[in-house]
């Protein structure tokens, strides 16, 4: 079971993931590029050394870039590895999916080859998992296309935490390295496009011959292209696109040459485009589809020169990036959601509810609120339409800044004021369920009590579990009187028979009502719910010892 605070730690290292994934782009040439890629390990992976290794012309890869060591960098930077020996490499150890690992054990067989190599000094490892210093790890990057060409190795050593990648961090490794070679890709494809721009520049004889190595780059690209007018009434109209493109946007260039793309991106993302629009702009951002869908894209231009001193035109580089999106958002799930039930986790409980308390209590009287209400008239019938019993905060200047304080309703008079409810929730009778069947059946009691809370709160309410066999419900807009209705109707959800492999099983639950106010804390709030359940179960446990 993950502590507490791996949810924590895996956040802060998608983020890092995510800005050495965007940082891939930035680089403005492929020496830089490639660089860029050997220092997102170590900064963004957690690394100590990474090195680069690419493909040349004649097949063997030599050393382009390395990180994390000045002194190592100095002696193997730009040393060649013979092709032989990096597929022996790549054939050997463990596949872990597309990556290869080759433990101690097995690579001293390596020590005499001609692969350039550095390994760190230190003790021998203590733990099963723990890295040796003559372990490795390799990251083959493949050009796109169907093809599969090999384009480099990406190898790493000396990980940070002293332990060999578990799952997560194989995938992260992976999934960078897929994005590595886009970007390496793309550098070369922007250096050569480069280079014909130069050439179009000089003389008319030598433009001729340039514009076919462009119209080649530009139509054979692997990646969308698009060529579009600058300034003027019809800035950002299509003039020209390539098969990728029209490929990635399901229509025809003829069609295509009707729309900008300020036709084609998505409503939430026009003000993205908008500032995107200049040489040498990059965004991420969505494009629509002939059948109406919408795909992420990194879109990256740059200003063409038609002649000297001649018209200028946008030269956009479109590159599919929706596999990717799609990873980061599956990572940061994990990251927040129970593996077990897909509910949110302690972490993302505690985040939910954070977000909605301020670090001061409450301190205005009815008095402001009638001020406020005399100045805004209709502010009563939208308060009751939310059916929310917030107070508005008007500043030390009297002047209204947007912050709705929660407020705790008084439970002991229930005047009907509401407030952000905080159920806590312990099954009674789980553990004698895992001792007597196993943690099997107690694992799928769990699954279906949480289906069982999920199905009986509103949409908007939150149902987490906080681990073991305790959940926790937030729910807002309710008065005492809803929060108690809204626990009984959860306890007799959960009391039915749960059926596991033919076996009929039940547990209880008992819970406890806390509510959620602005001057506590997320921990505070948590606490004072789970003594009000743990009152409620000593005294349904005295009434039943005096029924029985």
């Amino acid at each position: 079971m993950e502590t507490e605070s791996e949810p924590y730690v895996r956040l802060a290292t998608l983020r890092q993931l995510h800005q050495a994934v965007a940082d891939l782009n930035t680089a403005r040439s492929l020496a830089d590029t490639v660089q860029t890629v050997a220092d997102g390990i170590v900064t963004g992976l957690g690394y100590g050394l990474a090195c680069v290794n690419l493909v040349r012309p004649d097949g063997d890869l030599v050393v382009a870039a390395f990180a994390g060591n000045s002194a190592a960098e100095a002696l193997i930077t730009g040393r060649i590895g013979s092709r032989a020996s990096w597929e022996r490499r790549l054939s050997m150890g463990e596949a872990w999916d597309e990556l290869r690992f080759i433990p101690h054990t097995d690579g001293w067989v390596l020590l005499d080859d001609d692969v350039p190599q550095w390994h760190t000094e230190g003790p021998e490892p203590r733990f099963e998992d723990e890295w040796h210093p003559q372990d490795r790890l390799y990251a083959p990057m493949y050009a796109s296309g169907s093809g599969r060409d090999l384009l480099g190795v990406i190898s790493v050593d000396r990980p940070r935490n002293g332990r060999r990648p578990g799952a997560w961090g194989r995938e992260a490794l992976q999934m960078y390295a897929s994005q590595a070679a886009i970007a390496i890709s793309n550098a070369r494809l922007r250096t050569n496009m480069q280079r014909a721009l130069v050439r179009l520049e000089r003389e008319q004889q030598a433009l001729r011959a340039s514009e076919e190595s462009f119209r080649q780059a530009f139509e054979y690209a692997p990646s969308g292209m698009a060529i579009a007018e600058m300034g003027g009434d019809q800035h950002g109209r299509l003039l020209r696109t390539n098969d990728a493109l029209c490929r990635l946007l399901g229509r025809p260039a003829s069609v295509l040459r009707r729309y900008s793309f300020a036709d084609l991106v998505h409503p939430e993302d026009i003000g993205t485009l908008l500032r995107t629009s200049a040489e040498g702009g990059r965004a991420e951002l969505r494009l629509g589809r002939r059948d109406g869908s919408y795909f992420w894209v990194s879109l990256r231009n740059s200003v063409v020169a038609d002649t000297t001193d001649g018209p200028r035109f946008l030269l956009t580089h479109v590159e599919d990036i929706e596999e990717r999106k799609r990873h980061e958002l599956h990572l940061a799930h994990r990251a927040s959601h129970d593996a077990l039930t897909g509910l949110p986790n302690s972490a993302e409980l505690r985040s939910r509810l954070s977000s909605r308390l301020c670090e001061r209590p409450n301190a205005v009287g009815a008095t402001a609120i009638e001020v406020l209400d005399a100045a805004y008239a209709d502010l009563d019938a939208e308060r009751d339409a939310r059916g929310h019993g917030y107070e508005v905060d008007l500043g030390p200047e009297g002047l209204y800044d947007h912050h709705v304080h929660a407020v705790a309703p008084d439970t002991e008079q229930d005047d009907g004021a509401k407030g952000l409810a905080v159920l806590f929730c312990d099954l009674d009778g789980f553990k004698s369920i895992n001792d007597r069947f196993g943690h099997h059946t107690g694992d799928a009691v769990l699954i279906e009590v949480a289906r069982r809370l999920s199905t009986g709160v509103r949409d908007g309410d939150t149902v987490a579990r906080l681990g073991g066999d305790e959940f926790v419900v937030l729910a807002d807009g309710l008065a005492a009187v809803d929060a108690a209705d809204l626990a009984v109707r959860l306890r007799n959800a959960i009391i039915p028979p749960i059926r596991v492999d033919g076996r009929a099983v039940r547990v209880g639950a008992s819970f406890g009502i806390g509510w959620a106010a602005c001057g506590m804390t997320a921990e505070e709030v948590l606490a004072s719910a789970d003594q009000r359940m743990y009152v409620e179960k000593r005294s349904r446990s005295k009434a039943n010892r005096r029924a029985g």
